[in-house]
């Protein structure tokens, strides 16, 4: 069969699964969830058969160390996978829910119910337990999803697919709801974003290039964040050793990922003495620092930064430094150079705080916090499908809700408009 036609024919299959999907009540699809979870423990042995197999391709193509440990669905693996169902399982249900109820002049009662956005389609790289993790929280708020993952998972995702979808089967519920493109060439990806009579949403997840080829090449709506290129900024006001603190979790507990901090910036009032105590912090744990001018003079051995890296996602223990003037000078590198994804203040000053707070444009902003915080799980929403940087429909970590839409409903009496 041709791939066109082949995707098409699961893009039409997603879309009536998803109608049946929007009714399902909370307790049905909770039982769902907890069937699959154990349905993974089950088939652990098969999933890691299946997961070898691309290991060795990976090998054989010279995979990195990293990029096979991400690649790997060892039995701690699995459990985490088994845990998010059950987490997912006992979140609320957001579909259903009713608000802004008001009554009209005529009598009419005019509110909002939250229903699923209906087929999903999630395109990513690499990591094959994003398959389960995404499914969960797509089946929770009644969707259907379409997953195409890398080529370098293919049989440890169809492997997934075949569990998950032998508990919808068990459960009579239409195992199209969870489909994984089972091909490999990149056309298969170019058809998939022509789909739009099909599918509601794209989500992209992986690398800049992916998601931009993604975003130019779609015809369906694409919730994306190309980087996450997160500053920090060090007030003159603000308390020096918390500063320190934040930094350090920032840039050091994971700086492969896309809440850790990139850019350092400190007031000019207190660059003197504030930069070489946390440069010794960060240097002693590896961290290379990239300056500008100021920060070189200040810190003497410091590489010169190049233009390049302001708004640089490093992904590594790397951290760029720049002094600024004050808080003004703070906001207008970060219009420059961020990319709407994290913005910290440290500070001690409400009125600089508040202005940081509304002058800044970047899905999550945060007063005397660390970066590292913007994440679905730490933000009580039990569980995220990625990070949007983009404002239409959702900014910030993707929970439930951010996988479903409000629609308006209206209850009358038999009122007519005259």
């Amino acid at each position: 069969m041709a791939i066109k036609q082949q995707i098409t024919e699961m893009a039409v299959q997603a879309r009536r699964a998803a109608r049946e999907m929007a009714a399902l009540s909370t307790d049905v699809k909770n039982r769902l969830l907890l069937a699959m979870a154990d349905g993974l423990l089950a088939k652990a042995d098969f999933i890691k058969q299946e997961n070898q197999k691309d290991l060795e391709a990976g090998r054989a193509k010279g995979l990195s160390a990293a990029m096979l440990d991400r690649l790997e669905l060892s039995d701690k693996v699995i459990d985490a996978m088994v845990g998010g169902l059950h987490e997912v399982a006992v979140l609320p249900d957001p579909v259903g829910e009713v608000a802004e109820m008001a009554k009209r002049p005529n009598g009419i009662m005019v509110g909002k119910m939250r229903i699923p956005l209906g087929v999903i389609g999630i395109i990513y790289e690499s990591r094959p337990n994003v398959t389960v993790d995404a499914a969960a929280l797509c089946i929770k708020a009644g969707n259907s999803v379409f997953l195409r993952g890398g080529s370098e998972a293919i049989h440890s995702n169809l492997a997934l697919a075949k569990v998950l979808q032998g508990a919808m089967a068990a459960a009579g519920i239409d195992p199209a709801a969870v489909q994984v493109v089972p091909v490999t060439d990149r056309e298969a990806i170019n058809v998939m974003l022509t789909l739009e009579e099909y599918v509601d949403l794209i989500i992209p997840r992986g690398g800049e290039g992916l998601i931009r080829f993604v975003s130019e090449n779609s015809r369906i709506p694409v919730l994306k964040h190309y980087k996450g290129v997160c500053h920090l900024f060090v007030d003159d006001s603000a308390e020096q050793q918390m500063a320190v603190d934040l930094i350090m979790n920032s840039k050091t507990q994971r700086p492969g990922v896309c809440n850790a901090l990139e850019t350092l910036l400190v007031h000019r009032n207190i660059a003197d003495s504030f930069l070489p105590v946390v440069a010794k912090a960060l240097t002693e744990v590896g961290v290379e620092l990239r300056g500008c001018e100021e920060t070189c003079r200040i810190l003497s051995g410091t590489k010169p930064a190049r233009n390049d890296d302001w708004g640089k996602e490093f992904l590594d223990l790397i951290l760029a430094v720049r002094v600024v003037d004050d808080l003004d000078g703070a906001m207008d590198h970060i219009v420059e150079y961020g990319s709407q994804h994290t913005e910290v203040i440290v500070t001690e000053s409400y009125r600089n705080s508040q202005r940081f707070l509304k002058e800044v444009d970047a899905s999550a902003v945060m007063i005397n916090a660390s970066t590292r915080f913007n994440d679905g799980g730490q933000f009580g929403l039990g569980a995220e499908i990625g990070i949007s940087t983009t404002k239409l429909h959702a900014y910030g970590p993707m929970g439930l809700k951010e996988l479903t839409a409000l629609k308006y409903i209206v209850y009358g009496e038999g009122q007519v408009r005259s």
